[in-house]
């Protein structure tokens, strides 16, 4: 399948993961909490994920897109340690000097991604990289958006569940 038919497959198909987290909460007790921003936040997480595990392909738009995305948040991370040094007395210096290595980083990143990537439709196309995407959007969103618990739950789920809705339109699932 190419990029529109999974992303429109993550766009249309997200009611039936909402019927599902219904469906768990109400029957087993899933402690999934609905609310707004739990369900609009899924919904991004849920057509991401579908759409994700072609990251390891190098033509592919995720790749492509996902790329950048690593390399500036690698160079900010880095710029966010390094401006706490001060290597000489002028703040301006400091500053240049700090964003400086932060690009330096970035642009290792940049070519270290491609080359650390495994191949198509190798361990990226799994259902434990689903599992692993699925509780990195739940870490996301509880520790760095702040949301519930409950609401983190349920978007961690979303996230899976997109993920794996790519595995299954591709009719390539497997565990590892």
């Amino acid at each position: 399948m190419n990029y529109d038919e999974h992303v429109l497959g993550g766009i249309i198909t997200y009611p039936l993961t909402i019927l599902i987290a219904s469906i768990l909460r109400a029957y087993l007790n899933v402690p999934f909490q609905l609310s707004f921003m739990a369900m609009a936040l899924g919904y991004a997480f849920y057509v991401l994920g579908s759409d994700l595990p072609d990251m390891d392909h190098p033509d592919a738009l995720i790749h492509r897109g996902t790329k950048p995305i690593v390399a500036v948040a690698i160079g900010i991370s880095a710029f966010l340690n390094f401006s706490k040094i001060s290597i000489v007395k002028y703040e301006w210096a400091n500053l240049t000097i700090a964003w400086g290595i932060a690009v330096l980083f970035a642009f290792a990143s940049w070519h270290i991604f491609s080359a650390a990537m495994p191949k198509h439709r190798g361990i990226i196309h799994s259902v434990s990289f689903a599992i692993i995407y699925g509780l990195l959007s739940l870490a996301i969103t509880v520790y760095g958006l702040g949301l519930k618990l409950g609401e983190g739950l349920f978007v961690g789920f979303a996230a899976f569940m997109g993920y794996l809705l790519h595995l299954v339109l591709d009719k390539h699932v497997k565990l590892i």
